[in-house]
């Protein structure tokens, strides 16, 4: 099988995690979630614990200074880390699913790379978080602030834009299941071209 990377972004409630782990099984790749900040650590020689409470986290304007371009922020550093560790996994020629991790922007440069935004309805999102109702919704509301301004400080187009990854799909139409099978197909048949393979081959 030739190279293949599969980036998912998501809205919270939306069931990104579970068919990001659905397509590593089906395609028998490594799925570099939050698992990747422990690789992340290892590599710098630090304690991945210290590094948990900035992980895809926005870096906050109270404490941050940028000298001759480089951030002083620890979340921007942890970020930096875990975007190396992705671009170097690519270089080498591997094949992964990555969630989160702005990785439609930090891979763009791979022709291997299927990039795709997963959303729901609100309603949707709110009966699959395992909180009461008004809870629910300020949880994800504040889910996707913090997913929205991490992506946005460290990637040129807007997180959620259709115009940013090869596929946006709404999870609500089909259920998880349903759209990790449609997902599937379409990745199948990305994979099939990029190969040269005839139509309907997959």
């Amino acid at each position: 099988m030739s190279q293949l990377i599969i980036a998912i972004g998501r809205e919270s409630g939306s069931g990104g995690l579970e068919i990001a782990r659905t397509l590593a099984k089906r395609f028998g790749l490594p799925l570099y979630d939050k698992s990747i900040l422990q690789s992340a650590a290892e590599d710098r020689g630090v304690d991945p614990k210290s590094l948990e409470q900035y992980d895809e986290r926005p870096r906050s304007p109270l404490f941050y200074r940028s000298i001759k371009g480089f951030s002083s922020a620890p979340e921007d550093g942890v970020a930096q880390m875990q975007f190396d560790l992705l671009r170097r996994h690519a270089a080498a020629g591997e094949s992964f699913v990555v969630l989160g991790r702005c990785a439609e922007e930090v891979l763009a440069d791979y022709e291997c790379l299927v990039s795709i935004f997963i959303e729901a309805d609100l309603d949707f999102r709110i009966r699959r978080t395992p909180l009461p109702g008004n809870e629910a919704l300020e949880f994800i509301r504040r889910q996707d602030r913090q997913r929205r301004v991490y992506h946005d400080q460290h990637c040129k187009n807007d997180w959620g834009d259709a115009q940013s990854y090869d596929l946006v799909i709404n999870s609500a139409r089909l259920g998880v299941p349903g759209t990790a099978d449609v997902l599937e197909h379409y990745i199948r048949a990305r994979q099939a071209h990029l190969d040269g393979q005839p139509a309907g081959a997959v």
